[in-house]
């Protein structure tokens, strides 16, 4: 049997139309959007690792010192430098006393005449004194007389007149002499206020340290409680850490810890947590531990960020997971566990965290499971998928 030409033709552009709507089949169902996402995937397995905290911080003095004047004045001298180093007791910096000096004499001479007006009262009472006991010998004579009716009860009756009065003059100059004695202390306190407000006007080093700020100069004038200088000691040096809420379970004092500063990365100083702050950063949402250097480093600077390492203690035997495959739906943490082939999303119980990227799995799944580690794009439950050993490098993992 013979076939057209225009036959022929037709057929062929019969078989040509089907090889490509089975060519176009092919791409749609092997990489177009009805192509299975390709994953990589891991076996859950038991194992142990050593948990470590991570975070970022920067070198602070534990003690430090703001020297300033009690109250506000102008600043006569400044005698050291940022960077000096300054011996407990050593004179730093001095205020300007103004009229100081002159109150002090103005107090001193008050002081003077107050002793001298101390002893007056003093001899004064004396007198008086002695007044009365000559009125009280001279009452006692008048009485015999006037019990043998000798004098008249006229007399006597002066005479007892003269008593009282030795008496009342008495108490008048133990009066004086009572309050000349509280002026004296009064200008005695007045003056020792005064002679402190000169010494609080001489800042002195409260401790060996060293000057990390001069924040005042020679004639400038400053207020109450306004720093002049600051005072840091060297050997309190420790770093303030930073560390992520949801990363921070098991942090606690004594943990050791692995420094390295910015300005010497190559290398790796030891220390330890010295100190968790109770109260946490609720803005960055970070918690707060002080750590401290085993033996601080020469050349360290204060503000000098650091990142530091803890070290917790070693888990025990337990199931184990790439951090990767941790995939997050609503509030629930899980992963997508292969099931007949397909992915099903298991919530999980998580445990501790390796800087390596291992996570302790504590309820959820059980030894020999294969979970989804990287995924071409999001997953739903039953997806259709492909196991690769390695995505492609222009496909971007979801992590």
């Amino acid at each position: 049997m013979t076939i057209s030409p225009s036959l022929r033709r037709r057929l062929g552009l019969a078989a040509l139309s089907l090889a490509l709507i089975a060519a176009l089949a092919f791409v749609l169902l092997r990489a177009g959007p009805l192509a299975p996402t390709r994953v990589t995937v891991s076996r859950v397995a038991q194992g142990s690792f050593s948990p470590a905290l991570f975070g970022i911080g920067t070198v602070e003095a534990r003690r430090s010192w703001m020297l300033g004047p009690t109250a506000a004045g102008r600043v006569l001298t400044v005698k050291v430098d940022v960077g000096d180093s300054v011996k407990a007791g050593q004179l730093l910096a001095e205020m300007d006393p103004v009229d100081l000096a002159q109150r002090l004499a103005s107090i001193d001479a008050s002081l003077a005449r107050a002793v001298s007006s101390q002893a007056g009262a003093a001899a004064q009472q004396r007198d008086a004194a002695a007044r009365r006991d000559l009125a009280a010998v001279n009452f006692k004579r008048n009485q015999d007389l006037a019990n043998q009716n000798f004098i008249s009860a006229g007399a006597l009756e002066a005479r007892l007149q003269e008593k009282a009065s030795a008496d009342a003059a008495l108490e008048a100059a133990q009066a004086n002499l009572a309050g000349a004695a509280q002026d004296l202390t009064r200008l005695q306190a007045d003056r020792a206020a005064l002679q402190q407000q000169r010494i609080n006007l001489r800042l002195m080093a409260p401790a060996d340290g060293v000057v990390s700020s001069r924040d005042a100069e020679a004639g400038s004038t400053v207020v109450a409680g306004q720093p002049v200088l600051r005072l840091i000691d060297p050997a309190s040096l420790w770093v303030k850490l930073r560390i992520d809420q949801g990363r921070s379970a098991g942090l606690q004092s004594g943990l050791p810890a692995q420094i390295m500063l910015r300005s010497q990365p190559q290398k790796t100083l030891s220390g330890s947590v010295a100190r968790v702050e109770l109260l946490s950063d609720s803005v960055t949402e970070e918690r707060v531990a002080q750590i401290a250097f085993n033996a601080a480093p020469a050349g360290i600077s204060v503000g000098e960020m650091a990142e530091v390492t803890l070290q917790l203690p070693a888990t025990h035997s337990t199931l184990l997971v790439n951090g990767a495959s941790i995939q997050r739906q609503g509030n629930t943490n899980g992963v997508w566990r292969l099931e007949s082939g397909k992915p099903v999303f298991v919530p999980l119980q998580l445990g501790e965290r390796s800087l390596e990227g291992q996570v302790q799995v504590l309820e959820g799944l059980k030894t020999g499971d294969t979970v989804v580690v990287y995924s071409q794009k999001a997953l739903s439950s039953g997806s259709r998928i492909e196991i690769v050993d390695a995505l492609a490098k222009t496909a971007g993992p979801t992590p």
